[in-house]
């Protein structure tokens, strides 16, 4: 089968279409064919070797954690699935592989997409979207009323937490680029303002603060915070990783207010969530670019380059 492979740690360039064996549903198993897949920020770590403590040294490798595509086959019966069924999921943390036409995954990690949604548009919502019930629902506990800070509100990620703070009843302040401001305004958001003329100390104060951008200045944004007020970070400054990861360990000094941060790993429960605000019309996806399997090195090199909007998608089928 068809598939997103790199020999080496690089830049995009080392991103190309490959083949490898076509994988097998075993017991316990759903065989997936993809129709889409989307790039998303941690597979840049993966692919530039930042973190390949954890990804090792051997080649070659696969890029893509998310997918969207219909059941081709089960491994062993299972209720609540049939060949055929349109599903969309992300593989378990730590995996990359998804930019490819099959994966083979346990139940867990899918659930049925939402009905009449498109499979290329939707896969833009899965890694945003889960990152986003997880980060306001689960870990900020975001409630009506309360005053909320998306910093990257263009990404991914933060344009998917917009619609999300909107609709949990939340004020939504966004920080975006220039020419993303009225984009990001017509997703839900009260206020917009450019992040390269609007610094911290012209912002706050905030229930909750969640940075989905280059998790710079920690602890500017998290002096925004009003008392009981919460901050998420789905990141980290990856120039000054060690500075970056001691200031949000050295922030739980600060209870309630520290900066929490989490690693990923969505199952069954989380994925039919985010189907069901789908289908309610609370979350719409938002696609930058779609590409073909072949121009996966050129998704990578344009989201690196920044200013995105929504999720650069890779159509399989």
């Amino acid at each position: 089968m068809r598939a997103a492979r790199y020999d080496r740690y690089g830049p995009p360039e080392v991103l190309y279409e490959g083949t490898l064996p076509k994988p097998v549903a075993g017991p316990g198993q759903v065989l997936v064919r993809v129709h889409a897949s989307s790039v998303n920020g941690g597979e840049f770590l993966g692919r530039t070797g930042k973190v390949r403590l954890v990804t090792g040294r051997s080649f070659p490798k696969g890029t893509g954690v998310d997918f969207a595509g219909e059941v081709a086959a089960l491994g062993s019966p299972m209720s609540g699935l049939s060949v055929g069924d349109r599903v969309w999921g992300m593989l378990p943390r730590g995996s990359f592989g998804s930019a490819a036409e099959f994966v083979a995954v346990r139940p867990r990690q899918l659930a049925l997409a939402p009905a009449g949604l498109d499979l290329v548009q939707a896969v833009a919502l899965l890694a945003g979207g889960t990152t986003s019930i997880t980060a306001l629902r689960d870990k900020a506990r975001l409630r009506a009323g309360e005053r909320l800070l998306v910093r990257g509100a263009s990404g991914g990620v933060g344009s998917v937490a917009v619609q999300l703070g909107r609709a949990y009843g939340a004020h939504v302040t966004a920080l975006a680029g220039a020419r993303n401001l009225d984009f990001v305004r017509d997703l839900g958001a009260d206020e917009v303002f450019d992040y390269a003329t609007t610094g911290p100390a012209d912002l706050g104060p905030f229930d909750v603060v969640l940075d989905a951008s280059a998790g710079t200045r920690l602890g500017a944004y998290r002096r925004l915070l009003a008392p009981g007020g919460r901050m998420v970070s789905i990141t980290f400054d990856f120039g000054h990783m060690l500075s970056s990861l001691s200031y949000i360990l050295a922030s739980t000094v600060f209870g309630s207010r520290r900066v929490r941060f989490f690693s990923g790993n969505p199952d069954h429960r989380l994925l039919a969530d985010l189907t069901r605000l789908v289908e309610s019309g609370a979350l719409r996806p938002v696609v930058d670019t779609v590409r073909p399997l072949a121009g996966i090195a050129e998704a990578h090199r344009a989201m690196e380059v920044g200013g995105v909007r929504g999720k650069h998608v890779i159509r399989i089928v």
